[in-house]
């Protein structure tokens, strides 16, 4: 089983992520935790991402492409895996489904988070405060700006995959908004449906 989860920063895929993984035995690949192991490492790779990262902008697909490539093939990923933060763009999804073919594990579906993005903001904002309130660091890119800029960013790279995968049959939309326990249940609920055809 094989899954994409899409939508803006702060949309709740990450946690989606981790509940599938537990639930299903499935690997969360999310390229943000990849990238920021890579970060903290002190690595080539991750001393050129932080640089990106800081200035919110998009890693670029080979780095992407080349760490998602030696992942997928680690034993953890042997019950399937869940995209948390790629593909970003039509030209990752073609990549990515031409990856997946190669290795004969396609694609089971594409859930796409639909969120208000002012509600965005305003969950950032109080994030940042409980963060701060229980003395944790704030990530330097966890601020307004950064976000609006990468809502613009997923608005104009990212969501034109939307219709790629709705085309391929693959997209199914669930409101982000609501509770993280109904999230989890309409994401079952489509994956059972998925696994009995």
């Amino acid at each position: 089983m094989n899954l994409i989860l899409l939508g803006p920063p702060g949309a709740g895929k990450g946690t989606q992520a981790k509940i599938l993984q537990e639930k299903y035995g499935l690997k969360q690949l999310s390229t943000g935790d990849m990238l920021r192991a890579e970060v903290k490492a002190g690595t080539p790779l991750g001393q050129q991402a932080k640089a990106i990262m800081d200035s919110g902008e998009l890693i670029s697909d080979t780095i992407i492409i080349g760490m998602i490539a030696n992942a997928i093939t680690q034993p953890e990923c042997a019950n399937g895996v869940i995209f948390d933060g790629f593909p970003r763009t039509v030209a990752q999804a073609e990549a990515l489904d031409k990856m997946l073919s190669e290795k004969g594990r396609p694609l089971t579906a594409v859930i796409q988070l639909v969120v208000d993005e002012e509600a965005l903001i305003s969950r950032l904002h109080n994030r940042i405060k409980e963060m701060t309130a229980a003395g944790e660091t704030v990530r330097t890119d966890d601020n307004e700006e950064t976000l609006r800029h990468r809502l613009d960013v997923y608005r104009n790279q990212t969501a034109p995959i939307i219709p790629y995968y709705e085309k391929a049959g693959l997209l199914e939309k669930i409101d982000g908004m609501q509770a993280i326990d109904t999230v989890e249940e309409k994401i079952a609920t489509i994956l059972n449906s998925k696994k009995a055809a």
